[in-house]
């Protein structure tokens, strides 16, 4: 893929991706038979591309599309209650124009800040394999070169993400600390490059139900690393409202 390429043009290949058998026939199953809750909704159920615009200088990188959110509305984290924890946290921030992301019509912008996974398909358990995850590496390996010109702090939720994503800085030309820095909430580490942009690189716990409900992450510690990744990464922020 020529580096001429745009971002519009990759999302359009992701959505028609069908590298991985197991995740092709479990999204294409889930938008099948559908939740009750959701029998009226025509699923998207393709990999789901990144979302947010083409000169981001702030990306966040999460896991993988929810079978019933994701891979429901055809948007990142749109759709479940991942997606609520982390756009109203966005909105609170001032990186997005509005609170909630429901679906792909609902008028949602978000500013200087996009929104990918290193797994674009939704996987049975929300766990990809690790030869899924590897499989897909080279779309965000991809989108970190398109978004080289402008990009300059990212946010990762939860570990298997940063796992996922340092190789993909790796091979997009960031060098990536030896050993491997480990994940933890509230790790920065500065990434350096030769042709590319530094980087600051910021760990979050995942905004997972599991993380939110036993409040492991709660709305305060989200807003607190997405704010001094905003300010890294040169954006506007606006004070709390509280």
């Amino acid at each position: 893929m020529g580096m001429d390429n745009s971002l519009a043009e990759l999302d359009a290949r992701v959505s028609g991706c069908r590298a991985c058998p197991r995740l092709v026939d479990w999204r294409e199953e889930v938008a099948r038979t559908k939740r009750a809750a959701f029998a009226d909704w025509t699923y998207w159920g393709r990999p789901v591309p990144g979302f947010g615009p083409p000169d981001a200088s702030l990306l966040v990188i999460g896991l993988a599309p929810a079978a019933h959110g994701g891979n429901r509305t055809g948007r990142m984290f749109t759709g479940d209650r991942s997606g609520d924890v982390l756009y109203a946290a966005l909105h609170e921030v001032g990186l997005a124009s509005q609170p909630t992301s429901l679906s792909v019509d609902d008028g949602l912008t978000l500013f200087g800040v996009r929104v990918t996974s290193p797994v674009h398909c939704a996987p049975p358990d929300n766990k990809p394999t690790p030869w899924e995850r590897d499989t897909c590496r080279p779309w965000l390996v991809t989108e970190l070169k398109l978004l080289r010109p402008t990009l300059r702090a990212v946010v990762v939720l939860g570990a298997f993400g940063w796992q996922a994503a340092l190789p993909a800085f790796a091979e997009a030309g960031w060098t990536v600390p030896r050993p491997r820095p480990a994940f933890s909430h509230g790790a920065r580490i500065a990434l350096e490059s030769p042709t590319n942009n530094p980087l600051e690189l910021f760990g979050c716990f995942h905004v997972s139900q599991r993380n939110t409900f036993t409040r492991r992450l709660t709305p305060e510690m989200l807003r607190d690393v997405l704010r001094t990744a905003a300010e890294a990464a040169g954006l506007p922020t606006r004070p709390y409202a509280g």
